[in-house]
């Protein structure tokens, strides 16, 4: 981030009465009309409360969904992030930046001051929405795109909230693009990561995941330690020119030594094989197992070090810091702020050294 650059800001007006009907059912998606300056331009927008457990706190998220003009910086919808259990507020950027740095897909993120209705409502994070304008973005071609909505996107047979044999295949799963059909392939690809014998699943399971991309992400949620990202908290994307998935990460908060609701996680507490039936089918794979490993000595010499980290982190916090101050919800944590950087320091040597004393057990 520039030395001196200003956070932008943002000026949404919702007229008095959506306010009221926003609050009224803060459960409900149906969105409301509001009015968004950015940088002195208008934009008449639908705005919606966002997430699931976070719409209790008072520091609401939301969904911007932009029709009048239809679109800005390329995007049709973004999404502004509270961080509001995050005491640092930047983790999901840090992972975001950190997954893209280790050659994943991963959203743009950057921090905005939002006002509300001529208020202050704080420093927000805006994330790009992973959709069909993010792989237009990135010159990728259009391919189906489903969000994992709960514990049942595992990549299993069996569900992982009740135990029980799934009534469909694609249960867990929300698509966001593509057609009707594009659930068939889906649900083909789920039985095929659980049907292959053994033996043939190293050359098979190329058919339907890109390994590489999947490897690269699995070392991203190992060491930042996401607990709920294997079958939570990520996007299959389909690449329709080669018929493979590669995966995405989302909601990236609960990471960096820190769990969902902001309290302490130990450096140790997700094992270096992760968890979920393709993770396992994959590193049952010795050929596989051995990319694993040297792809996180890589990543433990290159981007995972305090060397790497550490400028990007602390150029964070020089630059969200003073909005903190007026921030309503955040101002009167600037202490706890303040002593994050250290604590996220100590968890990635803490990290660092808990996975590299286990690599011998890929071999």
């Amino acid at each position: 981030m520039e030395i001196g650059k200003k956070l932008p800001e943002y000026r949404l007006f919702i007229h008095p009465k959506d306010v009221k009907e926003l609050r009224s059912d803060i459960w409900n998606d149906d969105p409301v009309s509001a009015k968004l300056t950015i940088d002195g331009k208008k934009f008449e927008v639908d705005l919606a409360y966002r997430g699931s457990h976070i719409r209790d706190f008072p520091k609401k998220s939301f969904t911007v969904s932009f029709y009048k003009p239809p679109m800005y910086r390329n995007a049709k919808v973004f999404h502004l992030n509270a961080e509001f259990k995050d005491p640092s507020l930047i983790r999901n950027k840090l992972s975001f930046d950190f997954f893209h740095d280790i050659g994943c897909l991963a959203p743009q993120a950057r921090f905005i001051f939002l006002k509300l209705n001529g208020k202050n409502e704080g420093v927000y994070l805006e994330l790009e929405s992973v959709d069909d304008h993010f792989l237009t973005n990135r010159k990728l071609p259009l391919g189906p795109i489903f969000y994992a909505v709960d514990g049942d996107a595992n990549f299993s047979l069996m569900s992982d909230l009740d135990k029980e044999v799934k009534k469909s295949l694609s249960v867990g799963y929300e698509q966001k693009s593509g057609v009707i059909e594009d659930e068939f392939h889906l649900q083909k690809m789920i039985m095929q990561i659980n049907t292959i014998p053994r033996e043939d699943f190293e050359k098979e399971i190329v058919q339907y995941m890109n390994v590489d991309k999947y490897l690269r992400w699995l070392a991203g949620v190992v060491l930042t330690q996401n607990f709920d990202g294997f079958v939570h908290n990520y996007a299959l994307y389909q690449n329709r020119e080669t018929g493979q998935y590669e995966i995405i990460p989302w909601d990236y908060d609960a990471t960096w030594g820190r769990d969902v609701n902001g309290e302490e996680m130990r450096s140790d507490y997700l094992r270096m094989e992760g968890f979920n039936t393709l993770t396992a089918r994959i590193l049952d794979c010795q050929t596989y197992r051995r990319q694993y490993k040297k792809l996180l000595e890589e990543i433990l010499h290159n981007q995972f070090t305090l060397a790497y980290l550490q400028p990007k982190i602390e150029s964070m916090y020089r630059f969200i810091r003073p909005y903190l101050l007026m921030d309503p919800y955040k101002r009167e944590s600037i202490d706890f702020f303040d002593q994050e950087p250290e604590y996220i320091y100590r968890f990635i040597e803490a990290r660092a050294a808990y996975i590299t004393s286990k690599l011998n057990l890929l071999d």
